[in-house]
């Protein structure tokens, strides 16, 4: 099969980390075992992250610096951010599989210039700050800050919907002869169309929703997102709460509707994956990074799918322990 894995940035840089090259090599070994397992197994493998707290903490850098350095754009900081985590994740999975060809393509992502987005900034980047912290930020340097699910605060710029992919027939060539490909990093440097070809604009796409575009563009069988959790829950937090082995298309675009699923967390995911599976995907999964294998193979996370192969259903509570 051919799967698009989507890694989270904040899953390579972890919450309460400084975000040091050594913490995020450790990080990225998790994912990077997982996905030379897929490739062993024979599947066909592209792989996507994000870059939230990498791309804020350059954000940051340039702002900082900017009277001895000329800061960068917040699309040319999106492409130095792809990468350099292109660059981390050939680095860990060629620790562990040297022969195991991979390629880092520095993918555009074509987006509308006319995106609300671009008028209401929701998507957050950088470190977590206190509240004070990040209204000091505000006010002295001209950042735009958010809550971000209750977690902290963070600065927050645009993120608009993505409508294409400019490399991918470069990306699909390269899978098709055997390579592991790391694409559309960061959500893909946002880019829009203009008179003289693309030009880059100042915003930073989600990578969940660029991760579907991609899959959808390559013709991937599978497109799997990453998370912290094994699996997807209903009801979270509360005493009906139940993870869900299976959720139809359709069942799933009710409960994110409904609010079941919050926008800064599980939200895209679920967005994503019904974007993939309503416009003709296979398969959509929600796991870990550690059930990666299994879930493609069918023995974890949520899987999103066509209605015709419903219904909902839950998962199967874990086995309790044999006393010896």
């Amino acid at each position: 099969m051919r799967v698009v894995v989507a890694i989270g940035g904040n899953a390579i840089t972890q919450e309460g980390q400084r975000g040091s090259w050594d913490e995020q090599l450790a990080n990225a070994r998790v994912v990077a075992r997982e996905v030379v397992r897929l490739k062993r197994l024979g599947h066909e493998v592209v792989l996507t992250h994000g870059n939230g707290p990498q791309v804020g903490a350059l954000h940051l850098q340039h702002d900082v610096a900017a009277a001895q350095v000329p800061p960068l754009p917040l699309d040319v900081l999106v492409a130095m951010t792809q990468g350099q985590l292109g660059y981390l994740l050939q680095t860990v999975i060629g620790e562990i599989d040297p022969g195991l060809e991979t390629v880092t393509v520095l993918t555009r992502v074509q987006v509308d210039p006319a995106d609300p987005s671009f008028g209401n900034p929701t998507k957050p980047i950088g470190q977590f700050y206190s509240e004070d912290e990040a209204r000091r930020l505000e006010r002295e340097r001209g950042f735009q800050v958010a809550s971000d699910a209750g977690r902290g605060w963070r600065c927050v710029v645009a993120s608009p919907s993505p409508q294409g992919i400019a490399e991918f027939g470069s990306v699909l060539a390269l899978v098709e002869r055997g390579a592991l490909v790391i694409a559309a990093g960061g959500g893909g440097i946002p880019v829009t169309d203009s008179s003289g070809g693309l030009a880059g604009v100042e915003a930073v796409i989600d990578k969940d929703r660029a991760s579907a575009a991609l899959a959808l563009a390559t013709r991937a069988d599978v497109l799997a997102l990453l998370t912290g959790v094994e699996r997807v829950a209903i009801d979270f937090g509360t005493r009906w709460q139940r993870d869900m082995a299976r959720l139809t298309v359709s069942d799933a675009a009710r409960l994110l509707d409904k609010g079941e699923f919050p926008p800064g967390s599980m939200g895209p995911k679920i967005d994503s994956a019904v974007r993939f599976v309503t416009a003709g995907g296979r398969t959509a999964l929600i796991t870990s990074a550690e059930r990666l294998v299994d879930a493609v193979e069918g023995g974890g996370g949520t899987r999103i799918v066509p209605d015709a192969e419903g219904p909902s259903a839950g998962a199967a509570p874990a086995a309790a322990a044999v006393p010896a």
